[in-house]
């Protein structure tokens, strides 16, 4: 069996120090009522914490923006009321010994899954939701001013709270990710434009307020993806060149860690260059940035987790592609998803030997908050 002691290697950026490698990757659970985490979602991270996680990052938290969310059960990350259940949760966290980060998040115009409606339209760079499928409306340049103060205001909260880091979410087809992709952006101002680099300038410019408003020693990770839960074939970047011009200027605003989501974090992002075993998505941001990275995407099962929500059984798989990556210096974390919501002790069983003890993902543990 190979050796897992790269996982198990501390790592430290800025002011965060983690004993390990492994990521819990941020899943929407849909579960705070009235926008309000409480104690079951507190219970749910100290777990994981308890777990030997090295870094938790939260389901998706949104902004104060109308519409910022597309499910009555995400929570806020704004407001007295959800600050306060958010204290509980970090406290509850390094009161298990663990490390974690709020994904601050705004939903754009993707609807949720089960029909639910904000009260206010929803939004996005220019009123569409995917190529030539128009829905909500879009951003003024007021709306984009008032959203990227309240990326800030969030980052601060979560410093203020006491969390280890911050997360801001620009991968699958959400706000950020609608101004990045040329079928959601049709914008003719300067956060509009034919390139991914002129496309960027708004997550450029709330990277840089996030920044400004945690100083310099907080870490900033910022989640992206080629792919988007509308079109999963989508590519922002279809070379290294392009995807130099596309994250390097968010580099240089203020992030610290790229969070790379693949559906399979074993596949090549460029193979005509490298070949099929070539660098993934995290191994091509940290050689073209020179960033920290982290890698995701069905890490110790056999299928990816958008079959998941469609009730498609997996099975447990091994995790010898991720150490080879890992040895090679590929990346610097990995993420694992579901099978941390199975198992909130996947992280002491694979460091002591026992993969094959590991409780078997099922989607049924999407509706549960164990």
């Amino acid at each position: 069996m190979t050796s897992t002691d790269i996982l198990f290697k501390p790592f430290k950026i800025k002011s965060l120090e983690l004993a390990n490698r492994i990521v819990m990757a941020p899943m929407t659970r849909s579960k705070a009522p009235a926008g309000i985490p409480g104690d079951a979602n507190a219970a749910y991270y100290k777990r994981r914490a308890e777990g030997k996680v090295g870094l938790i990052l939260s389901e998706g938290t949104v902004v104060s923006r109308p519409a910022s969310r597309n499910e009555a059960g995400i929570p806020f990350f704004h407001g007295d009321a959800a600050l306060a259940g958010w204290k509980k949760v970090i406290d509850g966290v390094h009161e298990a010994g663990g490390k974690m980060g709020p994904q601050i998040w705004h939903t754009g115009s993707v609807a949720g899954m089960s029909g639910w409606e904000p009260e206010s339209p929803v939004e996005s760079p220019s009123g569409l939701v995917a190529p030539d499928k128009p829905r909500g409306q879009a951003m003024s340049a007021e709306d984009i001013a008032d959203t990227i103060a309240a990326f800030a205001r969030a980052a601060a909260d979560a410093k203020r709270l006491g969390f280890d880091v911050a997360e801001i979410h620009g991968a699958h087809g959400y706000l950020i990710d609608q101004f990045f992709w040329d079928g959601t952006n049709h914008r003719d101002d300067q956060y509009g434009g034919k390139t991914i680099a002129e496309r960027s300038r708004f997550a450029v410019e709330v990277v840089a307020a996030v920044r400004k408003a945690v100083g310099p020693d907080f870490p900033i990770i910022l989640r992206l993806s080629q792919w988007k839960q509308q079109d999963y074939a989508a590519r922002l970047a279809t070379s290294p060149a392009e995807m130099e011009s596309w994250l390097a200027p968010l580099a240089n605003a203020g992030v610290d860690i790229f969070h790379c989501s693949q559906r399979r974090f074993w596949e090549s992002e460029f193979p005509e260059i490298d070949g099929e075993d070539g660098l993934n998505f995290a191994g091509w941001a940290k050689k073209i940035t020179g960033a920290a990275t982290i890698s995701v995407g069905s890490v110790g099962l056999s299928g990816d987790f958008i079959g998941s929500f469609s009730g498609q059984e997996v099975s447990n798989a091994g995790i010898e592609k991720l150490l080879t990556r890992m040895e090679r210096n590929e990346f610097d974390l990995v993420a694992v998803g579901r099978a941390l919501l199975s198992d909130p002790n996947w992280v002491q069983k694979v460091q002591q030997g026992n993969g094959d003890k590991v409780k078997t993902f099922t989607p049924a543990a999407l509706a549960e908050l164990v």
